[in-house]
């Protein structure tokens, strides 16, 4: 029991860990790249700028009174015990970024849009990636992604796309500017990459499916050349109904080239699939850290 406990401290703290670290992060490319070019992302705190850029309201506040509705709607939709994670990390979001540029005034880092749209981008998808990895959510858009997945039935992916879509080609209208909502979405399709990369890391290995007649002599090679293991799967030929063993392998990237030309050397007739692999547990690779 204490173990648990202990085990479980230990998670929230590296929870609350991440959480703050995102958050100042977030402050960061907000006080520095994005309010001071009026570059919309997305999400409510899109809307905010826009908002910040007309009446000169504070960004981090705008976005806590923005959020007010959204979340009432979420906890009624979705649950109560969504509302907690998403309210706090929403106000310590929020309270970085007015912090940073309301009270301690940080100067923008340039004045080129495009740089700013660039680097705000990058720092932008580390802050929201870091806030998920602590299992927080910064609340806007990605609850109406969910409640709009819980109404109709469309992924939760594609209703967060839908409404930044609306959102930033928004501030074209707003601004009188068919740039702004260009950088918006370059913008946006940064930060997306950026917090692929901070949750899922680099792809550092490669999943092999091999279908050949000269399974034998490529398990030699895998075996004995590479020095890699590998697993039969026992499938079955659609068109014949004839059995047909599978040979699945993960490699390392630099050893896909290797194996791909031998395997064509050894059977031409082969068909291989290769996919793409963030995280391999066991021997031979190593296990990420967080």
């Amino acid at each position: 029991m204490l173990f648990k406990m202990r085990k479980h401290l230990k998670s929230e703290i590296k929870n609350i860990f991440f959480i703050l670290s995102g958050s100042i992060v977030l402050g960061l490319a907000y006080s520095l790249f994005l309010i001071p070019h009026h570059i919309v992302p997305g999400g409510v705190s899109g809307i905010a700028i826009i908002l910040n850029y007309f009446f000169k309201f504070p960004v981090g506040l705008t976005s806590i009174l923005l959020n007010i509705p959204i979340l009432y709607l979420g906890v009624k939709v979705l649950g109560g015990k969504y509302g907690i994670r998403t309210i706090g990390g929403m106000l310590i979001l929020n309270f970085a970024i007015d912090f940073m540029h309301e009270i301690f005034k940080l100067p923008s880092a340039t004045e080129n849009s495009l740089l700013a749209s660039i680097y705000g981008g990058i720092l932008l998808g580390l802050g929201l990636g870091l806030v998920f990895k602590g299992r927080a959510s910064t609340g806007g858009t990605d609850v109406i992604g969910m409640v709009i997945n819980k109404w109709t039935g469309i992924s939760v992916g594609v209703g967060i796309f839908i409404v930044d879509f609306f959102i930033i080609s928004t501030s074209g209208f707003a601004y009188h500017s068919l740039e702004a909502p260009l950088i918006g979405y370059l913008t946006l399709f940064l930060s997306s990459k950026v917090i692929d990369f901070v949750l899922e890391g680099w792809t550092y290995a490669k999943l092999a499916l091999i279908i050949t007649e000269k399974e034998n002599s490529v398990k030699d090679f895998i075996l004995k050349e590479m020095g890699r293991g590998g697993t039969f799967l026992h499938g079955e030929t659609f068109y014949l109904g004839k059995p047909r063993k599978v040979i699945m392998t993960v490699i390392s990237r630099k050893e896909f080239p290797i194996l791909r030309q031998e395997i064509k050397n050894i059977d031409p007739g082969s068909f291989v699939i290769i996919t793409d692999v963030y995280e391999v547990v066991g021997k031979g690779f190593r296990t990420r850290s967080l």
